[in-house]
Order: C-alpha cells, then sequence, then structure tokens
C-alpha cells in the first residue's frame, strides 16, 4: 500500500465495543488520521470479562484487546480493527493511588502489523463496605456521584448479585434497599462502576491513549515506511553536571519499527548535564 503523511487517510477500520468508546475513539482517528472507524455491535464484549469480577478476563490485556478487534474485524469484514482494554492498579509512584492503564490497539491485515496506543493516569476506583445511608452520604462524594456511576453488592465485594450503572439518588436509594435486604450480615458494597461509558474518568483516559495510537500510526520508519514507528526504550546515562558520573537520567530515546530491524538513537535535545540532586553519587 502507499505510503503517506496519512497513511491511513480514507481507510475504514472496526471498533467492537457496547460501552461507549466509540465517542471518542472515532472522531480522535478521523481528525487526527483520516481513518473511518465504524462502531460495530453484535458480540457481548463482557463475555472477555468484567470489571465487577463476575467474568474473569481473557488473557492479559494486550490479549483482550486483541480478541475484541479480531471479533469486529470478522463481523465487519473489514482488515483494520480497532479495540481497547483498561486496567486498574496502584499507581506507580508511590502506591497509594488507584491508577487506570489504557490500551488501543489497531490490527492492520493489510501491512501485517500491530500498533498499541497506551495511557497511564489517575483513576475514580473508589469502594467501600458500608453499614447505614449515612455512611453510603458520606462515600458519594469521594466516588465524584453522580457525574460517575456506582455498583452496588450486599455484604462484600465478592457477592454474585450487583446492580450496576446505578446513576442518581432514587436509584441509589432503592438499591441500597435491596443491597440491605438480603444481606446477610447487615452490610453494603458500593464502588465506582468502571465500564467507560460510566466512568469519565476512565473515557478521558481512552482518548489520551487514542492520541497516543494516532500519533504513533503517523510516525513512518524511515527504512520500510511502515507506520507504528516509536520509542521503545529510552538509553540512561546522562552525566552528572558535579561529578560527570552517568546517572538514571535518559540520555536519548530509542526509536524502533514494528516490523523491520530498523532502530535509531535519538538523542534528547537541550539537555548536556543532570542535576547532582538525581545523581546517585552525588546525592545517594
Amino acid at each position: 500500500m502507499p505510503n503517506s503523511p496519512k497513511p491511513y487517510a480514507g481507510l475504514k477500520a472496526s471498533l467492537l465495543t457496547q460501552h461507549g468508546k466509540e465517542s471518542v475513539i472515532c472522531p480522535q482517528l478521523f481528525d487526527s488520521n483520516g481513518l473511518e472507524v465504524v462502531h460495530v455491535s453484535g458480540y457481548d464484549t463482557d463475555n472477555l470479562g468484567t470489571f465487577t469480577r463476575d467474568i474473569p478476563r481473557y488473557g492479559s490485556q494486550l490479549d483482550a484487546a486483541r480478541k475484541k478487534a479480531r471479533v469486529g474485524m470478522e463481523l465487519s469484514g473489514l482488515k483494520l480493527g480497532i479495540a481497547s482494554e483498561g486496567a486498574f492498579d496502584n499507581d506507580p509512584h508511590t502506591g497509594m493511588f488507584s491508577w487506570n492503564y489504557e490500551l488501543v490497539i489497531l490490527i492492520d491485515d493489510h501491512r501485517d502489523i500491530e500498533i498499541v496506543g497506551f495511557f497511564g493516569g489517575l483513576a475514580q476506583s473508589a469502594s467501600r463496605q458500608v453499614s447505614s445511608w449515612d455512611e453510603v452520604n458520606a462515600f458519594l462524594s469521594v466516588a465524584r456521584f453522580n457525574t460517575h456511576q456506582l455498583v452496588i453488592r450486599p455484604d462484600d465485594e465478592n457477592h454474585p448479585e450487583s446492580r450496576k450503572g446505578v446513576k442518581d439518588l432514587e436509584t441509589l436509594k432503592m438499591t441500597y434497599e435491596w443491597a440491605k435486604r438480603i444481606s446477610k450480615n447487615g452490610n453494603v458494597f458500593i464502588e465506582n462502576d468502571l465500564r467507560a461509558h460510566t466512568n469519565p474518568t476512565r473515557m478521558a483516559n481512552i482518548l489520551k491513549a487514542t492520541e497516543n495510537l494516532s500519533r504513533k500510526m503517523n510516525s513512518l520508519c524511515p527504512e520500510c515506511e511502515l507506520p507504528g514507528f516509536w520509542v521503545t526504550e529510552r538509553k540512561k546515562g546522562l552525566p552528572c553536571s558535579s561529578c560527570e558520573e552517568p546517572t538514571n537520567l535518559p540520555i536519548a530515546y530509542i526509536w524502533s519499527c514494528v516490523k523491520c530491524e530498523c532502530k535509531k538513537e535519538i538523542p534528547i535535545p537541550n539537555q548536556t548535564k543532570a542535576d547532582p540532586m538525581k545523581c546517585d553519587y552525588c546525592n545517594p
């Protein structure tokens, strides 16, 4: 296929989702890449895993995204497929905050390549076990209700029954009373609904992962001219301005092709020395 500054301009890709992700993915990839993304339905993506722990995730985060993309391609008959998958963990800096990792994949069977966009950021993923309506009220600001929806369970996070998509106070009261009534110990478990269409914080992170993907799609390998040429590692060793010893700060980035063996080491501009505060010798 001919390459251009926007190699996906004028092409079509499928997007399998039932949680509203088309609202951010489709316009972003059309505006930035000229790619028409077609929303595909007809398959319950919850079969590949749910955040409410009803169904374990299909493989890794990347495995699940690949599967969604492939199913969308099969249903649409297209040779390009887009899919996204999220994950939640503690933040990588302090381990004290909830963190959301979003992945958006493009599978390109025209060129036999995959390109993956990533983003990690703060999550809105709060939970609490409560036993009174006063405790529910105290939790609502933490959960950012009702811009962010809730999931309610009797007893604890492992109860097999749940009510998802709780988005207004009247429904919350009814659902809380339902859970309280069938609870064995009088407790109710409340958590943020982490599905994309119920959690605006997560949807914003999906957009940022899509923006990362769109930039990679427009970056061509200098050797084979395939899209997806991007940073794959950083080379450490920026010398300390005081002792001249190498630090753990990057001195260059390694760019790699998604298909051929092309790699380019590109120095980071506008930096020559590291602050001694970042040096393991000067500041052990």
